[in-house]
Order: C-alpha cells, then sequence, then structure tokens
C-alpha cells in the first residue's frame, strides 16, 4: 500500500481539512451550474439552436470531466494542494466571463478552458476527504463532501438568475475561497514508487467497469433531465425563475439524499444502497417530467426525486475508493469525473432528440437510461473495508 508524506501546518486537522476542500467543492460546482438555467437566455443571444447550447455542457464535461482520470495521476504525482485550492478559481473566474463573448465560437473555447479548473480540483479533493475520514465514517464524510458540490449546483441558478450581464461579480467568491483552502490544505505528495501509464490503466476493470457504467447511465438521465428542465418551462410558460426554483431544488435534495445514503451505506453496505436508490427512482422521475409549478406536488416530488436518484452518488464513489483503495484520486476521478463526462459528451444527443421531437420526449428518453443501470449494480460486489494511505 503506498505511503506518502504530508508538509506539517497549521490547522491540519481531519475536519478542517474536509471543511476547506467542501467549501472549493461547493463554489466550483455553483459555478458549473450556471450553463444550464441560462440555457434560453444564450440560445437568444447567439441565436442558436438547443442542440448548440447542449454542445456547451457536453465541451465543459469534456475538458472538466472525461479529462479527470489523468488530472488525478497528475494530482498523484505533483501533488494536490494547488489543484484543491486553485481548480475553482480557474472554473470561475472562466465561467462567470461568459456574457462577455462576442461570438458562439469564443463562448465555447471559454467553457472549454473553464472546465479544466474542475477537473483539476474534483480528484484532488475527494482524495483530501478520503484520507482525513475515520474508517467507519467514510461514507458519511464522502456524502458531505459530495453535498457541498450539489449544494453548490442549487447556488448556481441562484447566480444564473441575476443575467449574463452581472455574471462576473460572482467569480470573487472562489478566489477568497481558494485562498482558505491554500492555507488550510496540506501538501500531500506520495513517495512510492511511481505507476506507469499502463499500471494506473489496470485500475480501470473489472467491478470498477461495471460501477462506472452504472454510473454514467444514470448521470445521464439526471442530467439530460435537468440539460431539458428550463425548455421544458418555457414551452409551458414559466420563466427563469420558475427554472431556478426547481433547479435548486433538485440539487439541494440531491445533497440531502447524498448524505442519507453515504451514512446508510456505512451500516449495510454500499451494493444495497446503489440498488435501491436507482430502482425506486424510475416511475417518480416519468411522472415529475409531466408535472409543472403550478401543481401542488411538483416542487415536493423535485425534492422526492433529486434526493432519491442521487442518494447513491456519492456510495459510488466510496465504493470505487475501496474497489482501489492504493490510489483513491484516480479512483474517485473516475465516478466523479469520468463517469459524469462522458454522459455529458453524450448529452447534445438530447439536445438533439429535442430539436426532432420535444424536450419533454428528449428528457423521457433519458430517464429510462435507469433501467440498464439497475442492471449493472446487481452485478456489483460489495467492497471490503479498506485503509487509505
Amino acid at each position: 500500500m503506498s505511503t506518502g508524506t504530508v508538509t506539517v501546518r497549521t490547522f491540519q486537522g481531519g475536519a478542517a481539512i474536509a471543511t476547506a476542500v467542501t467549501l472549493g467543492h461547493l463554489i466550483n460546482d455553483a459555478y458549473g451550474a450556471i450553463l444550464t438555467p441560462l440555457g434560453p437566455e444564450l440560445q437568444t443571444k447567439f441565436g442558436v439552436s438547443i442542440a448548440a447550447i447542449t454542445l456547451l455542457s457536453s465541451i465543459f464535461s469534456l475538458t472538466s470531466s472525461v479529462l479527470q482520470p489523468l488530472l488525478g495521476v497528475i494530482g498523484e504525482r505533483l501533488g494536490s494542494r494547488a489543484m484543491a485550492a486553485f481548480g475553482p478559481v480557474f472554473t470561475g473566474l472562466g465561467l462567470t466571463l461568459i456574457g462577455f463573448m462576442p461570438w458562439f465560437g469564443m463562448l465555447v473555447l471559454l467553457v472549454a478552458v473553464a472546465g479544466l479548473g474542475s477537473g483539476f480540483f474534483h480528484p484532488a479533493g475527494a482524495a483530501y476527504v478520503a484520507r482525513s475520514s475515520p474508517q467507519a465514517k467514510r461514507g458519511l464524510w464522502a456524502s458531505l463532501f459530495s453535498a457541498g458540490g450539489t449544494a453548490g449546483m442549487a447556488l448556481g441558478p441562484v447566480f444564473a438568475s441575476v443575467g449574463l450581464a452581472n455574471l462576473h461579480w460572482f467569480g470573487l467568491i472562489g478566489l477568497v475561497i481558494g485562498a482558505v483552502s491554500y492555507a488550510i490544505t496540506p501538501d500531500y505528495r506520495p513517495t512510492a514508487k511511481r505507476l506507469t501509464v499502463k499500471a494506473y490503466l489496470g485500475i480501470f476493470k473489472g467491478p470498477m467497469v461495471t460501477l462506472w457504467g452504472m454510473a454514467v447511465l444514470r448521470s445521464f438521465a439526471s442530467i439530460g433531465y435537468n440539460a431539458m428542465l428550463p425548455f421544458i418551462l418555457v414551452a409551458r410558460g414559466y420563466g427563469l425563475r420558475e427554472v431556478a426554483i426547481t433547479l435548486a431544488i433538485f440539487a439541494v435534495a440531491s445533497a440531502v439524499g447524498g448524505i442519507v445514503g453515504g451514512r446508510i451505506s456505512d451500516q449495510i453496505g454500499r451494493v444495497p444502497v446503489l440498488k435501491s436508490a436507482i430502482l425506486a427512482t424510475l416511475p417518480l422521475f416519468a411522472i415529475l417530467i409531466y408535472s409543472n409549478p403550478g401543481q401542488w406536488w411538483f416542487y415536493p416530488l423535485t425534492f422526492l426525486v433529486g434526493a432519491a436518484v442521487n442518494s447513491s452518488v456519492p456510495v459510488g464513489i466510496v465504493t470505487a475508493q475501496e474497489y482501489a483503495p492504493e490510489h483513491v484520486a484516480v479512483a474517485s476521478s473516475i465516478m466523479m469525473g469520468f463517469s459524469w463526462g462522458v454522459a455529458g459528451l453524450l448529452i447534445f444527443l438530447v439536445g438533439f432528440l429535442a430539436d426532432a421531437t420535444t424536450p419533454t420526449t428528449a428528457a423521457l428518453v433519458s430517464i429510462l437510461l435507469l433501467l440498464p443501470s439497475v442492471y449493472l449494480a446487481y452485478k456489483l460486489p460489495e467492497p471490503p473495508k479498506q485503509s487509505f494511505a
């Protein structure tokens, strides 16, 4: 098992470190959640199709998520401190400036560059939490870190509600949180023999591949719904306010569901939570798509679906870490980045389907992918409890 040296610094307690990177997760994912609710406004500003707007999410997913395993390897080799602290700063400076882009090509480039900040942050932040957490509460600590991100997703639509012209002021928040994180987190640098690229690729095999496939399908369903929601509600006569409220409730519910799911997985096991969380979601998701904010049950149902579909997210991260305990950053990046990234890359297909049919139809097709996700979850072995270096 690999070992590492940690530079002794002030405020190095596990709770302080986890809190610092969780705040980083919150603001980073808040920036990342800006694009979706601004879809209709960006479409009007640049005069492009729904497919072109969803392509922005695919580009962001490519640089922020698909590249995460590679960035996790870089983090293990070079140290994680700067990546955990300055990744959200980079993301924020990019995405809060999208309103200043004069043409769509520049917007695509800015979104691509901004995504790298998020890609650097996630594997480093998850590894800090994994190494800081007590083994008996690893699922809970991972879920709290995940909840920071989902809370940020709730905050992102609030940022977006000010419109493109005023977004840039929110970039200052990331600068402050980045400085705090850099002051608190230790500089972790592994001292074990460095593995070859082939050896790192060897991590992605067996149950890790099955777990990843399950997460991709689950992520595609969730991302597809969120991407289509603004267009669905606008077509039904609602505005940015209802879109922002709905996305915020969905994200807050995701945070709550993740905490509950993570804690339950500490007590009954990881795989039972992965199975039940996804299976329970499908019928509720279908009802939600045909509901709207004018119905009394819409917001409570949004909360219930958000909590259910995302209760398995932190559990999947911990499961991957326990499958590969010597490389928690890389394992984390496979679940946090590579799975979401591949789903995000494919989301432009949902945009094409929405242009050819309707956003409602596209959202329904997306959630049907929860069915094979359940099948893959039932094939997973329960991981052994592991100590992390």
